[in-house]
């Protein structure tokens, strides 16, 4: 009705006005009123130049079959809310007496009919002999003279589409270009092309274009269509794009195949606005895309993170009638789950099953990922019991996954149940990733016995240990301060052939912080001398008084800069971490300092006009008591100074979630009442502390600037 109501007045303002005035359109107060949702598909139906179809009995079946597909995740109030942000290309004004021409044929190219050859049978035992015939071009060769009939066009055309090897058609299809039995055709080239598309031999492909181009042999749908999508699998996305508009200079008009392929390579390269223009040119030429092609604007839109763009394919889908399969369905799943929509995610799974569909692995493992990442344990876990009492298919990753997600929620009880289905299966025993989960739970939850009989069931089974379970080994022991026993482990491990790699060197460096005694640090610091000598010199820099601050800063910015990004923070904390145990906090404040200078803490400090905030949550907890002690002198002088301050002051610790985070906040509380700092914790979020300005001034004028950072 809504739509009814608009395009009346809609088409009787397209026709009062000329081109001169086609700007104005979408100025006028007119456009405005239109809700956001209804302008693109205004403009495509005007593009169109047709009145709509009537939906036949089918289409309305399967209009209905989507229905809670975009009911149920897009409610009528989110839907008003939310219009407006829709992702979907700009609108774009339509002359309808001068309608834009086609963008794509919507026929697909229709193969060459192959007549009956009598000689089928005996070809065929030639073309499997040829693939037979090994690997060398020489037996290729002296097999080919054994053919039992003269390659005519029909014969060397059934022998090509025979041949299995890329290398062996290539060799097939050079050698009937020097008989000159027949003039080499378009769909000779085609078929050997598509031989050397599953060899991803996007060069030799390329090759036979330009050949194809200078002999004036014409190159149709099929033969671009070859070539841009074997460019596509080879990654090589900017020359699947070159043909793409070398396709369009030429007058060639891509087909459903084409225009699909070229959709999933302007995604790939991340250029949304180029797919969302492509693809309502596409719809207004007349093109109903299908369910494969909505499989990549959710995967475009997924990688993004986007959810509004989600909302648009699933929108998009209702409108056109296109029933999701099992393809789209996991698509959207991954995609959900990276746009942080786990409530979404297992809605639109529960339609899935009610549509008849049964999950496959990648479905399973898509949901699971999606639970684990919002930390929804109970749902996963519920899910697992439905995979077991439906017999719906489990694989390796599917178990691993769901091992990977008890270990970061701490769940030791299912992960051990888990475990024992696993070993319990005859496709799915557990591997190297499966035991390496089970360390990572025993270790995150100080289970050293565990941990280290789950090591000595590898060593009897002959399971490698990888260098992640190498590092949650670690960890466990150091903390355990059973530093003899994980130096037997780092032995073993590096003689095994395990390269230790920036976490577990970080791993290592925790341990140097935490130990006590002289002996044991030495033991560890000859562990990672081993893994990476550079940093242990820098260590033992640290350790020297008479090091100055400018060598510090030199020797720090050299190991950063050859350490992986996703390390620098935490080689940071455990240096900070190092220097507080050994009493040497002035370096500490020196390191934080070095941090935020190179970007390791890049959300440390947030301002307001009405609040200024610490954010620690990133921080080991010797790292957060520097930041704190030096807040709190910043913040002093700030008030000697009698300079504006906001109303409110406030740090976030966190609530132990995070692997850095652990006992944060009670370490935090503690460190805060030695320097009688005046936050208190907040009552309404936890890991939260507050205190007001009234409470940050009186505090200050009652210190010693001695006793501020004391």
């Amino acid at each position: 009705m809504a739509n009814a109501a608009i395009s009346t007045p809609l088409d009787v303002h397209l026709t009062k006005h000329s081109d001169q005035n086609k700007s104005l359109f979408f100025t006028s107060p007119l456009f405005r009123q239109i809700p956001t949702t209804t302008r693109t598909r205004t403009t495509l139906t005007i593009s169109c130049c047709t009145s709509p179809k009537p939906r036949n009995k089918k289409t309305s079946s399967l209009s209905e079959q989507l229905k809670p597909l975009t009911t149920t995740t897009l409610s009528n109030d989110q839907e008003q809310q939310n219009n407006t942000l829709l992702s979907k290309p700009k609108s774009t004004w339509v002359n309808p007496t001068r309608p834009k021409r086609s963008v794509i044929s919507l026929q697909r190219q229709k193969r060459s009919p192959h007549s009956y050859n009598p000689q089928v049978r005996d070809l065929r035992r030639f073309a499997q002999k040829l693939n037979n015939s090994g690997d060398s071009e020489e037996a290729f060769m002296a097999t080919l003279k054994e053919i039992p009939h003269p390659p005519s066009r029909e014969n060397a055309l059934l022998i090509l589409n025979s041949l299995k090897p890329w290398q062996n058609t290539r060799l097939f299809f050079n050698w009937l270009k020097t008989q000159n039995s027949f003039p080499m055709e378009t769909i000779f080239y085609n078929v050997t092309m598509k031989s050397l598309r599953f060899g991803r031999q996007f060069q030799l492909i390329e090759e036979l274009a330009n050949e194809m181009i200078r002999n004036d042999i014409e190159l149709d749908n099929i033969t671009y269509s070859t070539i841009i999508t074997c460019a596509k699998r080879c990654k090589d996305f900017d020359k699947a794009v070159e043909w793409f508009e070398r396709m369009y200079k030429t007058g060639m008009m891509p087909d459903e195949v084409t225009y699909s392929a070229i959709l999933d390579v302007y995604a790939q390269l991340r250029k949304v606005e180029e797919v969302l223009s492509l693809y309502e040119r596409g719809r207004a030429s007349g093109w109903k895309p299908d369910a494969i092609t909505f499989a990549v604007l959710g995967k475009m839109f997924g990688e993004a993170g986007d959810f509004d763009g989600i909302r648009y394919v699933l929108q998009e889908m209702g409108s056109l009638g296109v029933e999701p399969n099992l393809i789209v369905y996991n698509t959207l799943l991954e995609a959900m789950g990276k746009a942080g929509k786990p409530g979404m995610a297992r809605s639109l799974f529960e339609e899935m099953i009610e549509s008849g569909l049964t999950p496959n692995e990648k479905t399973l493992t898509a949901l699971v990922k999606v639970y684990g990442k919002a930390r929804w344990g109970r749902d996963a876990l519920e899910l697992w019991e439905r995979m077991r009492s439906n017999s719906w298919p489990v694989d390796f990753i599917l178990y691993n996954t769901l091992l990977n997600m008890c270990a970061d929620l701490g769940l030791e009880e299912e992960a051990e149940r888990l475990f024992e289905d696993m070993k319990r299966s005859e496709s799915s025993r557990p591997d190297s990733w499966s035991y390496t989960a089970m360390l990572n739970i025993y270790g995150s939850g100080g289970k050293v016995e565990k941990a280290m009989e789950m090591f000595d069931e590898m060593s009897e089974l002959g399971v490698e240990l990888n260098v992640m379970g190498c590092t949650c080994l670690v960890q466990c022991l150091g903390k355990a301060k059973r530093v003899d026993d994980m130096v037997r482990v780092f032995s073993f491990v590096v003689e095994k052939g395990v390269r230790p790699d920036d976490r577990l060197c970080g791993c290592l460096l925790s341990v140097v912080s935490m130990c006590d005694d002289v002996g044991d640090e030495e033991k560890v610091l000859a562990c990672l001398q081993q893994a990476n000598p550079k940093l242990v010199v820098f260590v033992r820099l640290l350790q020297g008084e008479e090091t100055s601050f400018k060598t510090v800063k030199d020797e720090f910015r050299s190991v950063i800069s050859d350490t992986s990004i996703e390390a620098r923070r935490p080689f940071c904390n455990c240096l900070i971490d190092m220097c507080r145990n050994r009493g040497h906090h002035e370096r500490a404040h020196e390191l934080l300092y070095l941090g935020t200078l190179y970007g390791l803490y890049p959300g440390l400090h947030n301002k307001t006009a009405k609040e200024w905030c610490l954010d620690v949550r990133s921080l080991s907890i010797g790292a957060a008591q520097t930041a704190l002690e030096e807040w709190m002198g910043t913040l002093y002088r700030i008030v000697q100074r009698k300079e504006e301050l906001p109303e409110l002051f406030s740090a976030q610790t966190g609530v132990g979630t995070h692997k850095f985070s652990q006992g944060l906040a009670n370490s935090f509380a503690s460190h805060a009442e030695k320097l009688a700092a005046p936050f208190r914790q907040s009552e309404e979020k936890a890991g939260c502390f507050v205190a007001t300005r009234e409470d940050l001034v009186s505090w200050a004028q009652s210190r010693a600037p001695t006793a501020v950072t004391a």
